[in-house]
Protein backbone atom coordinates (compact mmCIF):
# COMPACT_ATOMS: atom_id res chain seq x y z
CA UNK A 1 0.00 0.00 0.00
CA UNK A 2 1.34 3.54 -0.39
CA UNK A 3 2.14 5.48 1.86
CA UNK A 4 3.03 9.23 2.50
CA UNK A 5 6.17 11.12 3.34
CA UNK A 6 7.12 14.72 4.46
CA UNK A 7 9.78 16.68 3.26
CA UNK A 8 11.05 19.78 5.82
CA UNK A 9 12.83 22.38 3.57
CA UNK A 10 13.24 19.90 0.84
CA UNK A 11 16.69 20.16 -1.77
CA UNK A 12 16.42 22.09 -4.96
CA UNK A 13 15.35 18.89 -6.96
CA UNK A 14 13.78 16.90 -4.83
CA UNK A 15 10.99 17.12 -7.10
CA UNK A 16 13.06 14.87 -9.84
CA UNK A 17 14.07 12.54 -6.99
CA UNK A 18 10.43 12.05 -6.11
CA UNK A 19 9.24 11.44 -9.72
CA UNK A 20 12.23 9.10 -10.27
CA UNK A 21 11.03 7.11 -7.29
CA UNK A 22 7.75 6.67 -8.93
CA UNK A 23 5.77 9.08 -6.63
CA UNK A 24 2.21 8.24 -7.12
CA UNK A 25 1.37 12.43 -6.01
CA UNK A 26 3.42 15.35 -4.68
CA UNK A 27 2.24 18.47 -3.66
CA UNK A 28 3.41 21.35 -1.73
CA UNK A 29 3.08 22.31 2.39
CA UNK A 30 4.24 25.02 4.52
CA UNK A 31 6.82 23.08 5.52
CA UNK A 32 7.97 21.68 2.31
CA UNK A 33 7.04 18.83 -0.01
CA UNK A 34 4.88 15.67 0.82
CA UNK A 35 4.42 13.12 -1.76
CA UNK A 36 2.73 9.35 -2.16
CA UNK A 37 5.44 6.65 -2.95
CA UNK A 38 4.29 3.06 -3.84
CA UNK A 39 5.41 0.28 -1.30
CA UNK A 40 8.14 -1.13 -3.85
CA UNK A 41 9.60 1.82 -2.74
CA UNK A 42 11.15 1.40 1.01
CA UNK A 43 10.97 4.45 3.35
CA UNK A 44 15.28 3.73 3.42
CA UNK A 45 15.92 3.66 0.12
CA UNK A 46 13.28 6.86 -0.40
CA UNK A 47 15.52 8.33 2.23
CA UNK A 48 19.34 7.81 0.53
CA UNK A 49 17.75 8.91 -2.73
CA UNK A 50 16.26 12.29 -1.35
CA UNK A 51 19.63 12.24 0.66
CA UNK A 52 17.88 13.00 4.06
CA UNK A 53 18.58 10.87 7.20
CA UNK A 54 15.50 9.41 7.44
CA UNK A 55 11.84 10.18 6.46
CA UNK A 56 8.53 11.42 8.25
CA UNK A 57 5.99 8.65 6.62
CA UNK A 58 2.34 8.27 7.62
CA UNK A 59 -0.51 6.31 6.02
CA UNK A 60 -1.81 7.46 2.82
CA UNK A 61 -5.57 7.89 1.89
CA UNK A 62 -6.60 5.92 -0.39
CA UNK A 63 -9.66 7.08 -2.51
CA UNK A 64 -12.46 4.68 -5.03
CA UNK A 65 -11.93 1.82 -3.29
CA UNK A 66 -8.32 2.40 -2.86
CA UNK A 67 -7.70 2.54 -6.81
CA UNK A 68 -7.02 6.39 -6.96
CA UNK A 69 -4.15 7.30 -4.93
CA UNK A 70 -3.56 11.38 -4.13
CA UNK A 71 -2.55 13.50 -1.48
CA UNK A 72 -5.89 15.37 -1.52
CA UNK A 73 -9.23 16.12 -3.70
CA UNK A 74 -9.04 17.95 -6.59
CA UNK A 75 -10.61 19.19 -10.13
CA UNK A 76 -10.93 17.58 -12.72
CA UNK A 77 -12.63 17.64 -15.64
CA UNK A 78 -14.54 15.65 -17.53
CA UNK A 79 -15.88 16.65 -21.03
CA UNK A 80 -18.42 19.43 -20.10
CA UNK A 81 -18.18 18.83 -16.58
CA UNK A 82 -16.06 20.44 -13.78
CA UNK A 83 -15.83 17.89 -10.78
CA UNK A 84 -14.19 19.68 -7.71
CA UNK A 85 -14.19 19.07 -4.25
CA UNK A 86 -16.30 21.28 -1.68
CA UNK A 87 -16.45 23.67 -1.41
CA UNK A 88 -17.28 25.14 -5.01
CA UNK A 89 -19.53 27.66 -6.87
CA UNK A 90 -22.24 25.44 -8.38
CA UNK A 91 -23.61 26.38 -11.63
CA UNK A 92 -22.11 28.11 -15.27
CA UNK A 93 -17.72 27.83 -15.46
CA UNK A 94 -18.06 30.19 -18.35
CA UNK A 95 -18.05 28.86 -21.35
CA UNK A 96 -16.16 25.63 -20.65
CA UNK A 97 -18.70 23.72 -19.03
CA UNK A 98 -20.86 22.80 -16.23
CA UNK A 99 -19.54 22.34 -12.43
CA UNK A 100 -20.07 19.18 -10.24
CA UNK A 101 -19.04 19.35 -6.60
CA UNK A 102 -18.26 16.42 -4.51
CA UNK A 103 -17.84 16.49 -0.49
CA UNK A 104 -15.12 14.15 -0.11
CA UNK A 105 -16.16 10.65 1.70
CA UNK A 106 -15.30 6.76 1.86
CA UNK A 107 -17.78 6.47 -1.21
CA UNK A 108 -16.94 5.63 -4.79
CA UNK A 109 -16.94 8.53 -7.26
CA UNK A 110 -14.42 10.83 -6.91
CA UNK A 111 -14.20 11.53 -10.65
CA UNK A 112 -10.35 10.86 -10.91
CA UNK A 113 -10.96 7.04 -11.45
CA UNK A 114 -11.11 6.13 -15.34
CA UNK A 115 -14.34 4.41 -14.58
CA UNK A 116 -16.10 6.82 -13.34
CA UNK A 117 -14.85 9.42 -16.72
CA UNK A 118 -16.16 7.01 -19.18
CA UNK A 119 -19.47 6.53 -17.89
CA UNK A 120 -19.50 10.47 -17.91
CA UNK A 121 -18.66 11.18 -21.20
CA UNK A 122 -21.07 8.12 -22.39
CA UNK A 123 -24.36 9.54 -20.31
CA UNK A 124 -23.46 12.77 -22.22
CA UNK A 125 -23.61 11.06 -25.41
CA UNK A 126 -26.56 8.92 -24.39
CA UNK A 127 -28.13 11.77 -23.08
CA UNK A 128 -27.98 13.92 -26.56
CA UNK A 129 -29.29 10.52 -28.69
CA UNK A 130 -32.06 9.17 -26.30
CA UNK A 131 -33.14 12.57 -24.65
CA UNK A 132 -34.05 10.96 -21.53
CA UNK A 133 -36.54 11.97 -18.82
CA UNK A 134 -34.88 9.92 -16.03
CA UNK A 135 -31.99 8.36 -15.55
CA UNK A 136 -31.29 5.00 -13.46
CA UNK A 137 -27.63 5.03 -11.39
CA UNK A 138 -27.23 1.64 -10.02
CA UNK A 139 -24.76 1.51 -7.36
CA UNK A 140 -24.35 5.65 -7.27
CA UNK A 141 -21.50 5.67 -4.70
CA UNK A 142 -21.02 9.34 -4.32
CA UNK A 143 -24.12 10.14 -6.58
CA UNK A 144 -21.58 11.66 -9.13
CA UNK A 145 -23.40 9.56 -12.07
CA UNK A 146 -26.47 10.97 -11.56
CA UNK A 147 -25.70 14.49 -10.12
CA UNK A 148 -23.74 14.59 -13.66
CA UNK A 149 -27.08 13.48 -15.62
CA UNK A 150 -29.07 16.23 -14.07
CA UNK A 151 -26.63 19.01 -14.38
CA UNK A 152 -26.28 18.00 -18.31
CA UNK A 153 -29.98 18.15 -18.83
CA UNK A 154 -31.66 15.22 -17.22
CA UNK A 155 -35.22 16.38 -15.52
CA UNK A 156 -34.73 13.61 -13.19
CA UNK A 157 -32.32 10.87 -11.77
CA UNK A 158 -33.40 7.91 -9.71
CA UNK A 159 -30.26 6.09 -7.87
CA UNK A 160 -29.70 2.89 -5.88
CA UNK A 161 -27.17 1.69 -3.46
CA UNK A 162 -26.93 -1.27 -1.60
CA UNK A 163 -24.45 0.39 0.89
CA UNK A 164 -26.83 2.74 3.43
CA UNK A 165 -23.35 4.92 3.81
CA UNK A 166 -23.23 5.79 -0.09
CA UNK A 167 -26.85 6.81 -0.28
CA UNK A 168 -26.17 9.08 2.70
CA UNK A 169 -23.16 10.54 0.65
CA UNK A 170 -24.86 10.99 -2.35
CA UNK A 171 -27.94 13.01 -0.44
CA UNK A 172 -25.06 14.96 0.86
CA UNK A 173 -23.75 15.70 -2.20
CA UNK A 174 -27.17 16.09 -4.02
CA UNK A 175 -27.79 19.01 -1.36
CA UNK A 176 -24.46 20.53 -2.18
CA UNK A 177 -25.56 21.01 -5.69
CA UNK A 178 -28.99 21.68 -5.18
CA UNK A 179 -30.76 18.43 -6.99
CA UNK A 180 -32.26 16.82 -4.08
CA UNK A 181 -35.86 17.69 -5.66
CA UNK A 182 -34.79 15.88 -8.93
CA UNK A 183 -33.00 12.79 -7.14
CA UNK A 184 -34.72 9.97 -5.34
CA UNK A 185 -32.41 7.99 -3.74
CA UNK A 186 -33.45 4.40 -2.57
CA UNK A 187 -31.26 2.01 -0.38
CA UNK A 188 -30.88 -1.01 -2.13
CA UNK A 189 -30.24 -2.79 -5.56
CA UNK A 190 -31.97 -3.01 -9.22
CA UNK A 191 -34.48 -4.80 -8.16
CA UNK A 192 -35.13 -2.52 -5.45
CA UNK A 193 -36.75 -0.03 -8.05
CA UNK A 194 -40.43 -0.75 -10.52
CA UNK A 195 -40.46 0.56 -13.93
CA UNK A 196 -37.58 1.36 -17.02
CA UNK A 197 -35.92 3.45 -17.63
CA UNK A 198 -34.48 5.28 -20.96
CA UNK A 199 -31.25 5.72 -19.81
CA UNK A 200 -29.32 3.07 -17.06
CA UNK A 201 -26.51 3.29 -16.16
CA UNK A 202 -24.20 1.14 -13.64
CA UNK A 203 -20.34 1.49 -12.76
CA UNK A 204 -19.53 -1.20 -10.46
CA UNK A 205 -17.45 -3.80 -11.38
CA UNK A 206 -17.81 -7.29 -13.55
CA UNK A 207 -19.01 -10.09 -11.46
CA UNK A 208 -21.84 -8.16 -10.29
CA UNK A 209 -22.62 -6.84 -13.48
CA UNK A 210 -22.93 -10.05 -14.73
CA UNK A 211 -25.05 -11.22 -11.55
CA UNK A 212 -27.66 -8.85 -11.65
CA UNK A 213 -27.47 -8.95 -16.26
CA UNK A 214 -31.66 -9.94 -16.31
CA UNK A 215 -32.20 -6.97 -13.40
CA UNK A 216 -30.79 -4.77 -15.06
CA UNK A 217 -32.27 -5.57 -18.80
CA UNK A 218 -35.19 -5.00 -17.23
CA UNK A 219 -35.22 -2.07 -16.11
CA UNK A 220 -34.19 -0.44 -19.87
CA UNK A 221 -37.20 0.76 -21.75
CA UNK A 222 -38.01 0.27 -25.25
CA UNK A 223 -35.32 1.83 -27.38
CA UNK A 224 -33.02 2.07 -24.08
CA UNK A 225 -29.58 2.44 -23.39
CA UNK A 226 -27.42 0.80 -20.92
CA UNK A 227 -23.94 1.95 -19.99
CA UNK A 228 -21.82 -0.57 -17.96
CA UNK A 229 -18.21 0.30 -16.02
CA UNK A 230 -16.29 -0.58 -13.71
CA UNK A 231 -15.14 -3.58 -15.79
CA UNK A 232 -10.98 -4.63 -16.13
CA UNK A 233 -10.18 -4.92 -20.00
CA UNK A 234 -9.60 -8.81 -19.48
CA UNK A 235 -13.46 -9.42 -18.96
CA UNK A 236 -14.82 -6.92 -20.81
CA UNK A 237 -15.97 -9.51 -23.78
CA UNK A 238 -17.41 -11.40 -20.85
CA UNK A 239 -19.77 -8.66 -19.27
CA UNK A 240 -20.67 -7.78 -23.09
CA UNK A 241 -21.48 -11.80 -24.29
CA UNK A 242 -23.76 -11.66 -21.37
CA UNK A 243 -26.01 -8.96 -21.80
CA UNK A 244 -26.01 -9.46 -25.63
CA UNK A 245 -26.97 -13.01 -25.01
CA UNK A 246 -29.93 -11.35 -23.01
CA UNK A 247 -31.42 -9.22 -25.98
CA UNK A 248 -29.53 -6.30 -25.83
CA UNK A 249 -27.17 -4.88 -28.59
CA UNK A 250 -23.84 -3.71 -28.86
CA UNK A 251 -23.14 -0.25 -29.39
CA UNK A 252 -19.53 0.50 -28.59
CA UNK A 253 -16.75 -0.13 -26.09
CA UNK A 254 -14.57 2.65 -24.50
CA UNK A 255 -10.67 1.99 -22.68
CA UNK A 256 -9.18 3.91 -20.64
CA UNK A 257 -6.12 3.09 -17.71
CA UNK A 258 -7.40 -0.80 -18.36
CA UNK A 259 -10.65 0.12 -17.30
CA UNK A 260 -13.74 -0.44 -20.25
CA UNK A 261 -17.22 1.03 -20.15
CA UNK A 262 -19.39 -0.89 -22.76
CA UNK A 263 -22.55 1.06 -24.37
CA UNK A 264 -25.45 -0.90 -25.07
CA UNK A 265 -28.87 -0.51 -26.49
CA UNK A 266 -32.44 -2.53 -25.76
CA UNK A 267 -33.02 -4.43 -29.41
CA UNK A 268 -37.00 -4.56 -28.64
Amino acid sequence: MPYRIDLRDPAPDALDRLVALGALDVDPTDAGLAALLPDRVSPEQAATVLGVVSLETSPAIGRDDESVWVLRPRPVRVGRLLIEPAPGDIGQVGQAGLRVVLRDSGAFGTGLHPTTALCIEALDDAIEIVQPASVLDVGTGSGVLAIAALVLGVPHATAVDTDAAAIAAAHANATLNHVTDRLTLVHGGADAVPGTWSLVVANILAAPLIEIAPILVRRVAHRGRLVLSGIPVSTASEVDRTYVRLGMRHVSTQERDGWVAVVLDASW
